[in-house]
């Protein structure tokens, strides 16, 4: 059979046989003759028959499939798919529903995309600090999991009477990244996994949580230790609106009534531990990750307090 270059030799006129020629098929449809061919030679539309002068020829029924294909190709199906379908391997339902989770997918790495960027812009980052901040962004689900567990595994090790509330706020909160993350939740999410990640910053959590667990009997009911920071925090914004200074005796009758006969100094070594500045920004972290927007550090409350227990120390 003598071949052309393009495929097929060139196109004859109507015969009048009821079967069209590439060309006359691509003229009813719109289509060019070269997306035909090219579907033709995968085989998802193959010709009738070809004629004595090896000219490819279809029927109205490769009309209608070719129709299709168009359609299924224009909603971003790959051949594959759109060869399972025309076969009957797979229902045109059965290909939608899994294009519909792909470009779900696609969607919500798009919008990842958009939020580094958009982080990067208001950053004025480098180069590096945009690879590294993509990547963190792109972890999955479980990457993020295991990020936030390797970090409470190591606080966590062997201190079995630390509060259990504290240990559920802490694995799970900053895991939560949404699908559809806003920039300063990627921003958030990757100060986040950088934090969790240093060694110093592990030490000092480790130090926090050791104070709790010493302070801490068996029968000490969970979310005692929030209990105590919330009275804190009560105590110590009564102190300053009554305007008692932290060296003055109230000042001392305030804390008695918090911390009962506990040793000021121990008491002082704990609260520097949990109002540390890094910790402090861990939890505004964890909150924007949240989208809980700004969250009140009490940063007045707990210098006041930490005042007047070193007042008590020294004297």
């Amino acid at each position: 059979m003598l071949r052309y270059p393009g495929g097929d030799p060139p196109d004859p006129p109507y015969d009048g046989t009821g079967l069209l020629t590439i060309g006359e098929l691509a003229r009813s449809t719109g289509l060019t003759v070269r997306t035909i061919r090219y579907w033709s030679d995968e085989g998802v539309l193959t010709p009738v028959t070809r004629s004595t002068g090896g000219y490819r020829l279809y029927d109205a029924e490769s009309a209608a499939r070719l129709e299709l294909i168009r359609t299924l190709r224009e909603l971003g199906l790959g051949l594959a798919d759109v060869r399972k379908v025309l076969d009957g391997e797979r229902t045109v339902a059965e290909v939608a529903a899994a294009h519909v989770v792909a470009l779900d997918a696609q969607i919500r790495s798009l919008k990842v995309t958009r939020a580094v960027l958009s982080t990067v812009a208001r950053r004025g980052s480098t180069a590096e600090e945009m690879t590294l901040m993509n990547r963190l962004a792109r972890l999955s689900a479980a990457e993020r999991a295991r990020i936030v567990e390797d970090f409470t595994t190591e606080i966590f090790d062997g201190l079995d009477t630390a509060d259990p509330d504290i240990r559920k706020r802490l694995r799970f909160a900053p895991a939560d990244l949404p699908d559809e993350p806003t920039p300063e939740q990627v921003d958030a999410w990757v100060e986040l996994a950088e934090m969790m990640q240093d060694p110093e910053f592990r030490a000092l959590m480790r130090r926090m949580i050791e104070f709790n667990a010493a302070d801490r009997g068996p029968d000490v009911p969970a979310g005692t230790s929030l209990w105590f920071m919330s009275r804190l925090v009560q105590l110590a914004g009564e102190a300053l609106e009554r305007g008692i200074a932290p060296e003055a005796p109230e000042a001392e009758e305030l804390l008695r009534g918090l911390l009962g006969d506990a040793d000021p100094a121990e008491v002082l070594k704990r609260l520097e531990a949990g109002s540390n500045v890094r910790v402090a920004r861990y939890r505004q972290l964890m909150a924007a990750v949240k989208g809980l927007g700004p969250q009140a550090a009490y940063e007045p409350e707990f210098a006041w307090v930490v005042a007047a227990l070193k007042a008590r120390v020294a004297s």
